[in-house]
């Protein structure tokens, strides 16, 4: 029961008050480039999480069993870019081959996924917080929805900016950006939430 609540606990994190996007700014731009439309920040989202699961689930034991063991640790960023690389052209190979709307409306920011921060985030983090594998596998699947949230929430309010009267000043970018800085904000309120449940 412990080991389910302490796993709760890391995904309630990072998925609202640690987002990757809202809380630690990583991810932006994915976050800012795709999410004019709902259909493809959905896509983009589930393609990020994928990928960081997929991720975790390679560099961890990579990290554990090979780089640790033979004390090259310091080949880490080097070893963990390829491997996401190496998924992302699968993802991108398989998104191609089957689902070839989504591979269009994604576009050049599908192969950005290899240089996306949030990805390599993770899977250092996972490192640094000393998890387990499977708490490393939560903790990137929550990254993941927490990244799938936010490009949700933000498509949404793009939607609603687009056809609200803007000053002159505001439109385009500026407001983007002011609406992105909101959406960060509101999340901080989960953090009293996820402490108030977990003590």
């Amino acid at each position: 029961m412990q080991i389910m609540k302490e796993i709760l606990m890391i995904m309630m994190s990072v998925a609202l008050v640690n987002n990757f996007v809202l809380a630690q700014f990583l991810g932006i731009c994915p976050f800012l480039g795709v999410s004019k439309k709902l259909d493809s920040a959905v896509g983009m989202g589930i393609a990020v999480t994928f990928v960081m699961v997929l991720a975790t689930a390679c560099t961890w034991p990579i990290q554990v069993f090979l780089l640790d063991k033979y004390n090259i640790g310091y080949l880490q960023t080097v070893t963990f870019i390829l491997i996401i690389a190496a998924l992302v052209q699968f993802l991108e190979m398989f998104l191609k081959k089957f689902i070839p709307s989504l591979h269009k409306a994604l576009g050049v920011y599908l192969p950005l996924i290899t240089t996306n921060c949030a990805v390599l985030g993770v899977t250092i983090m996972n490192i640094k917080s000393e998890f387990n594998f499977v708490e490393s596998i939560a903790n990137s699947f929550a990254a993941g929805v927490g990244f799938l949230l936010a490009m949700v929430l933000f498509s949404g309010m793009r939607q609603k900016m687009e056809v609200a009267d803007t000053p002159k000043a505001f439109q385009g970018i500026p407001m983007v950006l002011i609406g992105a800085s909101i959406l960060s904000l509101s999340f901080m309120g989960f953090s009293g939430v996820v402490q108030g449940i977990f003590g």
